[in-house]
Parts: C-alpha cells; structure tokens; sequence
C-alpha cells in the first residue's frame, strides 16, 4: 500500500483588493522566498478549501461556467474548482515582497485560501508555443 501524502499548508491568501492580492507565507517557510523577486511572474498553487466537500470531490462532469457556451466536459477538461482534489493553480505577476508577504496580481483565490506551494514561472519551460484548445475557452477568463 502506497503511503499518503503528508500535504502541508506553507501560507494563505491574506487579503484581495481588485487584482492585487498578498499571499502571508508562514515564517518557517519565508528563507524559502529568497530571490523569488529575480521573477516577474510565479506559479501559485492553492487549495480551494470552500470546494473542498464530500459533493464538490465526487465532481466528474461540469459545464465551465466563466466560459459562456461551454459544452459539459470531464472535470480533468476544465478549471472548474469542484474536483477529487480541490487544487487551483495561478500564474501571476509578482509585484513585490514584503517580509514573509508575497504582493501579486491576477490572482484569482479568495481571502483565506491555503497556499500549497509557489514555483517561478521559467518562459522557456512553462510556455507551450503552438499548444492547442478547444475553442470555447477563448470566451472565458485568463485562468
């Protein structure tokens, strides 16, 4: 029998006013920000801690509701926050770091979200040219 994960919360969603957000990163982790700033963008992972119900993980089909038209898809097709494991992803704009505090913007968690983990976004590896979509998500939102 495989082992379960040991998933540890390293921060929260501290406040959102419009589109800038500040992430609190806990103090036992806040060495880890060093040089974080080199970056203009990151990666934040969050756990979508209101989806995260017995009825929002048995989600398997949705119709992604930020993208008018959508057809109903697998939930592994979509963003939708209701899934077997409420994780959320952002690439975001890193506006500046202030202490253990993280100043972003186009992040769209709420307040209190639990922040999982923070990776800097690498152009060379994290943009796909010539990735394909279908055409409904055109409609809808940046994440």
């Amino acid at each position: 029998m495989r082992q379960q994960p040991n998933l540890v919360f390293i921060g929260y969603v501290e406040k959102v006013e419009g589109n800038a957000a500040r992430i609190k990163v806990r103090s036992e982790f806040c060495e880890g920000l060093d040089k974080l700033d080199s970056f203009s963008h990151i990666i934040v992972l969050g756990w979508f801690h209101l989806k995260d119900t017995p009825k929002d993980r048995q989600t398997i089909r949705v119709v992604p509701k930020k993208h008018h038209g959508a057809p109903e898809v697998g939930v592994f097709a979509s963003r939708s926050p209701s899934r077997p494991n409420p994780l959320g992803l952002a690439v975001v704009e890193l506006l500046g770091i202030e202490g253990c505090t993280l100043v972003v913007k186009g992040l769209d968690f709420v307040e209190d979200t639990p922040i999982v983990d923070i990776k800097p976004y690498l152009p060379r590896a994290d943009c796909v040219v010539g990735a394909k979509a279908p055409e409904w998500t055109a409609a809808g939102p940046p994440t």
